[in-house]
């Protein structure tokens, strides 16, 4: 657990570094004018609904109206911070390469250049990441519910193994293709879901979720060549 922990130290410590920092910066940006733009798609909704008049015992009620124009607008509010991560995450397709040669320029120098990724391939994988996590969520409401004070872990168990299988895999892919790193996650998949589960924890407060997707494949590179048993990586706990 102690490497696990260490992990995410090492991948937040680099956001020092101006190439990390850029790339963390810019999805944050673009992920903030999509959420920009869809809450501007909402409020244009919202805005088309026409005046429903209210009348009671022959009386108009016009405050019902418009409380349900700030109740729309107050729930779309709530649904970007639940939209934060997902939107964030489709973004990472643009930045997975970039995110994973800093960490390893700077951790692991000894590496050979590894091979890339195709542009478009990571980014339909992130389009399928995101609605198998809206999806996932959706059909896990009903649990969350009804768990009670067991709502939390249920929601890390979910979360951590669908981000600990999506990381991983990204950050081993470049090294070691795709089907080898499922074999090295399903090899290790005790470890993999910790560090999911461990990254679950931020997508629980908004703002902070934007964060996630640049930090977990910082976090899961570094998981990734330990794992392997790369000569730099530290050693595993």
């Amino acid at each position: 657990m102690s490497a696990l922990v260490a992990d995410f130290i090492r991948a937040a410590a680099q956001l020092s570094d101006p190439r990390f920092r850029r790339v963390f910066v810019l999805s944050i940006l673009l992920t903030a004018a999509l959420l920009a733009a869809l809450y501007l798609l909402w409020s244009m909704a919202v805005a088309a609904i026409p005046d429903m008049r209210f009348t009671l015992f022959g009386a108009e009620i016009g405050f019902l109206d418009e409380a349900a124009r700030w109740l729309a607008w107050a729930a779309g509010l709530v649904g970007l911070a639940f939209l934060m991560f997902p939107a964030a995450s489709l973004f990472i397709g643009f930045f997975l390469e970039e995110i994973a040669a800093a960490v390893e320029a700077r951790h692991y120098p000894h590496l050979p250049p590894a091979k890339p990724l195709g542009l478009l391939e990571t980014i339909w994988d992130g389009v399928l990441f995101t609605l198998t996590l809206l999806g996932a969520n959706a059909a896990a409401l009903l649990v969350y519910l009804i768990s009670g004070p067991l709502a939390p872990f249920v929601f890390l168990a979910v979360n951590g193994y669908l981000l600990g299988r999506q990381y991983f895999e990204l950050a081993a892919a470049r090294r070691i293709g795709f089907r080898a790193a499922r074999r090295l996650r399903r090899r290790h998949l005790a470890r993999v879901w910790a560090g999911g589960a461990m990254l679950a924890v931020p997508l629980t407060v908004p703002i902070v979720s934007l964060a996630v997707p640049v930090l977990g494949v910082a976090a899961f590179t570094h998981q990734f060549h330990r794992l392997n048993g790369d000569a730099s990586a530290p050693p595993d706990a």
